[in-house]
């Protein structure tokens, strides 16, 4: 037997299966799937077409010592999957008062998204991957499994994170990032070729890892230099610059930082 609060609002087309409880502050959209014993709770507005899996905590309060009842919220879009023992946390007044999980993404076993976290389309988070609060991940990223995040950094759109990496620094778009200590292994070539880059661009955007990441001079150098030519460049490396040199100044790498109310 399910458990539907009167003040939850579902939409059509929605099933709801055994032992699930769906809170008060729940607006489903249409076409949802709540397999068994899943949890939404608290302030959660959820799109269109989501699958939650068994034993899925969505929506629950901020895991923060400072967070004491205030009302903040979790927005989801549509068409996601949330496997086993997922769990994502509403936001804080720390900063918007909302955690952001966009469309088509897929949460896999016990991963975790903080909050006031922003989780874009079409991202992976494969198992134990591990979001703390204030992270940020671009459109279309891998996180590898049982990698964890520290707050507040960011990852690049289409970046991929190999496994049971720990992540502090902000993660550059179209790279690969992994080790101990982390670092750039080089473009997200397998990942940027599924999502049909064009063979030129991908060019461009190895020449620009060679420059920025393997080069003899500094990456400060490196950085200086390719923003003062960048005739015939691409958006994207246009795109890793500007996110590079926002993150170079950020406080710990982390251009998010600037978000922390002290």
């Amino acid at each position: 037997m399910a458990y539907v609060d009167p003040a939850a609002e579902v939409g059509p087309d929605c099933r709801i299966g055994p032992f699930c409880y769906v809170g008060p502050g729940v607006k489903l959209g249409a076409g949802n799937e709540l397999i068994n014993n899943v949890t939404l709770t608290g302030a959660a507005d959820i799109g269109e077409g989501n699958v939650f899996h068994p034993q899925c905590v969505i929506g629950g309060p901020p895991q923060d010592v400072g967070y004491k009842g205030e009302s903040t919220r979790l927005v989801v879009g549509d068409r996601n999957c949330f496997r086993e023992c997922s769990t994502v946390n509403r936001g804080t007044l720390k900063q918007d008062g909302v955690t952001l999980v966009g469309s088509d993404n897929l949460l896999m076993a016990c991963s975790h998204v903080g909050h006031d976290a922003i989780v874009e389309d079409d991202c992976i988070l494969v198992n134990n991957a591990l979001l703390a609060g204030h992270v940020k991940i671009e459109s279309h990223a891998i996180i590898g499994g049982a990698s964890a995040m520290h707050h507040y950094t960011r990852v690049g759109r289409y970046a991929y994170i190999g496994g049971m990496t720990r992540i502090v620094h902000d993660v550059p778009p179209f790279m690969k990032y992994e080790g101990h200590p982390a670092r750039v292994r080089g473009v997200n070539e397998v990942g940027l070729r599924r999502h049909g880059f064009d063979p030129e661009i991908i060019e461009q955007l190895n020449e620009a890892y060679k420059k920025l990441f393997r080069h003899c001079r500094t990456f400060t150098e490196a950085l200086n230099e390719m923003e003062a030519n960048t005739n015939g460049m691409c958006d994207q490396v246009h795109y890793l610059l500007a996110f590079l040199r926002a993150a170079s100044g950020g406080k710990h790498g982390r251009a998010r930082e600037a978000l922390r109310k002290h």
